[in-house]
């Protein structure tokens, strides 16, 4: 086999080859943001798709029959699909190796290792390789062979009990917080040790886990809760604040019409001002924490009969730090989201799909591929011909079943 350069892609990863043996979203999200930096992904998935191709949220959503969650984390990456159980696949996946700087794998601690593919496995065919882990509870432990799922870290590491009032309602995020932290966090990992292995350090195992990236989302509340030694009892508050460790007013408070607006950290005599209210001016001198459901339900009160557009001037000429809480149709019409391209529409088949940007810009530009493959093994033979094989090499893997590609496709 003779090795041949993949398509050239710009970025400040641009250079860098990544073989991705990634499914559902925390790994998927990690290679996302590799792609959008310039990385060349190649994943591997099975001839039928990998499981985010055949589920999504609201009832299996698909746009232009792909499957709303595969677009979510797979923008970017080149699909080869592989039957990685069949003698014949062995042979292309130790060329994707050799000529890969980045391994990178979410399955449960052992899989990869049963099939010929884990840490020690592949160093040994290249020593400098970056071999890069994500899990739900990381490679040893009591809990390593436990299902990982978003919710259930989420409820493990606290968060669910410290989002909601403990007493009444304990609240999950309404979204797959701890997956998109633990992908961003292996990317992370993943830039530093090519880092190193640039400057000529050799390779890296770099490891992550959902349970480590739901604690990491909860650095400054849990350092605060061990510090303040208060015990389990501070989690309960009036339920219109947001957190257990911040002052009154912070908190989500109802107003007029179904209307809600977010209170930040603001002293209680500028609300007041700002509210023309003596009930919260009477309670200017207190201590804002150690009162703070008495103050919460003096701003819930000044603010329940008011609409949004009246308190907008009062509370910009007192400085108020304060946001209308927006629905997603309204975070789409947000100008500083329309003006920073936050959210933006790829072409999806025939139709279009909105998606969420690349978080970060470089020399003022933002970045992100528009490209993700619709079927499975949409590059299949683009993938094996860069690695020298013959097109009849190439026909024998597809017939024999160790390769796959789409119908039609030359």
């Amino acid at each position: 086999m003779t090795d041949q350069q993949p398509p050239k892609r710009d970025g400040v990863l641009a250079g860098m080859r990544v073989l991705s043996f990634c499914h559902y979203l925390q790994g998927p999200a990690c290679t996302q943001y590799l792609t959008d930096m310039g990385a060349d992904v190649v994943k591997i998935e099975p001839g039928k798709g990998g499981f985010e191709r055949h589920w999504a949220g609201a009832d299996r959503v698909k746009i232009d029959g792909v499957s709303a969650f595969y677009i979510v984390a797979n923008r970017g990456s080149r699909s080869l699909a592989l039957d990685l159980k069949h003698p014949d696949s062995k042979a292309v996946i130790h060329a994707l190796i050799a000529r890969s700087h980045v391994v990178v794998e979410n399955f449960r601690p052992g899989v990869l290792d049963r099939l010929g593919y884990g840490y020690e496995q592949v160093k040994a065919m290249k020593p400098d390789i970056i071999y890069a882990s994500a899990s739900g509870f990381g490679g040893d432990g009591p809990y390593k062979d436990r299902p990982g799922q978003d919710l259930l870290i989420q409820s493990m590491s606290g968060l669910v009990h410290a989002t909601g009032v403990p007493s009444r309602a304990p609240t999950p995020a309404g979204c797959a917080i701890a997956d998109q932290h633990g992908g961003a966090l292996l990317a992370l990992g993943i830039a530093g040790a090519y880092a190193k292995l640039l400057a000529g350090g050799g390779g890296t195992r770099v490891e992550t886990s959902l349970l480590a990236a739901g604690i990491d989302l909860q650095g400054e509340a849990l350092t605060t809760y061990f510090a303040a030694g208060r015990g389990p009892g501070v989690f309960e508050r009036d339920a219109h604040l947001g957190t257990w460790f911040h002052s009154s007013p912070y908190g989500v408070y109802r107003m007029a019409c179904g209307q809600h607006v977010a209170l930040s950290m603001n002293e209680p005599a500028k609300l007041a001002r700002a509210l023309d209210s003596p009930a919260i001016a009477a309670l200017a001198g207190i201590n804002a924490y150690e009162e703070r459901d008495r103050l919460a339900v003096a701003v819930a009160e000044a603010l329940a009969g008011k609409r949004f557009d009246a308190i907008v001037a009062p509370f910009d000429r007192e400085g108020i730090w304060y946001a209308r809480v927006d629905d997603y149709e309204a975070l789409r019409r947000n100008p500083q989201v329309v003006h920073h391209q936050l959210l933006r529409e790829i072409p999806a088949g025939t139709a279009k799909a909105v998606v969420v940007s690349h978080p970060l810009r470089y020399n003022g530009e933002a970045t992100a591929s528009a490209e993700f493959a619709a079927a499975p093994g949409e590059h299949t033979r683009e993938v094996l011909a860069e690695l020298g094989i013959a097109a009849a090499e190439i026909d024998r893997l597809l017939g024999c079943g160790a390769a796959h590609a789409p119908a039609g496709r030359s």
